[in-house]
């Protein structure tokens, strides 16, 4: 099972916690790129001070393809701090925080990814030319937005896998084998992920109820992740999220400010209805769907049941 395989490799907690500061170092390096274009900039033009340096201004300072760029390279260096943690402190491969099986199944990646893709991409169509039309304005700039594909479909999934192997991997692992049960690394890792999100600035535009979704977004790549015996499905769900959204529609507030195709003009705002509809009917939904294709079944034992250390004799480090 995908988290009692855990079990096999150096699973000590306290490696866990190291583990995750291993990460944040790497993704703080790989933000130190994005931070030397910024003051270069702040120094050439001498319109602000190293001071009035913070993430609103550097939206503004840089072209947003820079932008985005400088912004996933950290996610690929924290890739690397991720992989000397698994491979070095727990003996682990990277595979095994990712499945249960000997491989990726790449069909299910796929799967997930043109489910999610084409439907989220259709309701946004859907509401440009229908159901609110005077919400958007068409931003394509061919140029632009040639180099904004070949960053995006090179980089954001690479930034969508890197949580996904962390949170729905890594942490519900190190949880699992923690609390010998399931639901309280399906708590942990959907609530931490959701908190993360507590910095982007769509927060202070929407304010904390927008959290709602975030959370029930971890919950949703959670309940996957335990269903499904491993992170396939979240890992092509999540990519064609963020991928489809960065590439189709921008606005002004939100973490990626990108040269799409459209961008959302409307006044920032939220409502029970926006919160209630994708956590707890889209959601519910899409699980529903999931579960007929794979075939689940004991959603009770998998999702809140106790996980059994194996005896010692019975570890194997995996190679």
């Amino acid at each position: 099972m995908f988290i009692k395989q855990a079990f096999k490799v150096e699973h000590d907690f306290w490696r866990y916690l190291i583990g995750s500061v291993i990460v944040f170092a790497a993704s703080f390096i790989g933000q130190l790129p994005l931070l030397g274009v910024v003051i270069m900039k702040v120094l050439n033009d001498g319109v602000l001070g190293l001071e009035d340096i913070t993430e609103e201004t550097m939206y503004t300072l840089l072209d947003s393809n820079l932008f985005l760029f400088l912004m996933l390279i950290s996610f690929l260096v924290a890739f690397v701090g991720l992989f000397i943690a698994v491979k070095y402190l727990h003996k682990q491969t990277m595979i095994s925080i990712a499945t249960s099986r000997s491989k990726l199944d790449w069909k299910r990646i796929w799967f997930a990814f043109i489910f999610w893709g084409v439907l989220s991409s259709s309701l946004v169509l859907l509401d440009y030319f229908y159901l609110s039309p005077e919400n958007y304005e068409f931003n394509f700039e061919a140029k632009r937005f040639a180099i904004l594909a070949v960053i995006a479909v090179a980089l954001i999934p690479i930034q969508t896998s890197l949580e996904e192997y962390i949170f729905r991997g890594y942490l519900m692992q190190g949880f699992g084998t923690l609390a010998k049960n399931r639901w309280f690394p399906l708590v942990m890792t959907s609530v931490i992920f959701g908190g993360l999100h507590v910095f982007n600035p769509e927060v202070g535009k929407l304010g904390y109820s927008i959290m709602i979704y975030y959370i029930g977004t971890g919950f949703l790549f959670g309940i996957m992740t335990l269903m499904d015996e491993g992170t396939e499905l979240a890992l092509g769900f999540h990519a064609a999220n963020n991928l489809f959204t960065a590439l189709l529609v921008t606005t002004d507030w939100t973490v990626f400010q990108t040269h799409s195709i459209l961008k959302d003009i409307s006044e920032p705002e939220v409502n029970a209805i926006d919160l209630i509809i994708p956590v707890f009917v889209m959601y519910p939904i899409i699980l529903f769907i999931f579960s007929k294709k794979y075939k689940w079944s004991n959603w009770k034992d998998k999702l809140f049941g106790s996980i059994e250390e194996p005896p010692k004799e019975d570890y194997k480090i995996i190679e």
